[in-house]
């Protein structure tokens, strides 16, 4: 039983941080139909920035919001300069950001070297909460995450939703020629979208520094983490990506600690079954010709 119940937080707070990353690509990638395959990168270089901020000032909370704000500014210049001249080019575009995340690795090679780094999180999240009803201690950062990733996800959904600015954003993909003939700055739309994106990848890479480690490989693994995600919980759809993550960071954490030699088998044979089933995913609207 105490097994289970950390496998089951383990794979709730890998969810989080996993769901940090995932939302960012899910408004690019699923919503926007931008294909960014340097999402990774954005993920990675924020963690980056975030951790030579940490190390100069002393202050987590200045990495932070250095990391997200750095990341936010990077997916602004991606848009007005690359995207904007690529819209529906989806070949194109995923040439153009592989070659783009081939690059930002090697730049972040070069310059933070293949060492791994990892914050020192501050006190008032440090430490180990009593879990009610258990006998267990469980680390207040990771629940803080959770907590979090929540928070993130509940405001992306009431933003989408319940906003003015939301609705523009969600009738200029279904029809951009409409919404820019009503009076509204598409492509100023888009560059918000684009840098709530990035620096959502930003966030969560300062967060994943402070969780897990920072080290060249990172961005390459939450970038598939993303992909999978955002396929199976739904493109576009923000409560998808928190189901999407939620089942694929269980499944990771239980297979790790149930059956460790297959468990990179089970993340994609959910992908497999979702594709071959409900390939829109979970709670994706039905696919248009």
């Amino acid at each position: 039983m105490t097994l289970f119940l950390l496998t089951l937080l383990n794979g709730l707070t890998l969810a989080g941080l996993y769901f940090l990353v995932a939302s960012g690509f899910s408004l690019v990638f699923g919503l926007m139909r931008n294909i960014n395959l340097a999402h990774g990168s954005l993920y990675l270089l924020g963690g980056y920035i975030g951790y030579s901020t940490f190390r100069a000032t002393g202050s987590w909370e200045l990495g932070v919001v250095v990391g997200t704000l750095s990341m936010a500014a990077a997916g602004v210049l991606l848009q007005y300069f690359i995207f904007r001249f690529m819209e529906g080019e989806e070949l194109r575009q995923t040439l153009v950001t592989i070659a783009l995340s081939i690059v930002a690795a090697d730049l972040m090679l070069w310059y933070w070297g293949g060492t791994a780094y990892q914050f020192t999180t501050p006190d008032w999240i440090r430490g180990a909460v009593s879990l009610p009803f258990t006998p267990l201690r469980y680390p207040t950062y990771r629940l803080a995450i959770l907590v979090a990733a929540v928070v993130v996800g509940i405001a992306l959904w009431l933003f989408l939703n319940r906003t003015r600015i939301g609705m523009m954003v969600r009738a200029g993909v279904d029809d951009k020629d409409m919404l820019a003939a009503s009076g509204v700055n598409v492509q100023l739309l888009f560059c918000v979208t684009f840098a709530i994106g990035a620096g959502l990848a930003g966030l969560a890479g300062v967060l994943g520094g402070s969780y897990l480690s920072l080290a060249p490989g990172e961005d390459m693994r939450f970038l598939l983490a993303s992909l999978i995600v955002v396929i199976v919980g739904g493109m576009g759809s923000i409560v998808g990506a928190g189901i999407g993550a939620v089942l694929i960071g269980l499944t990771e954490q239980f297979g790790l600690a149930y059956a460790p030699a297959y468990a990179p088998v089970y993340t994609f044979l959910i992908l497999v079954f979702v594709l071959a089933f409900r390939p829109q995913g979970i709670v994706g609207r039905p696919l248009q010709s």
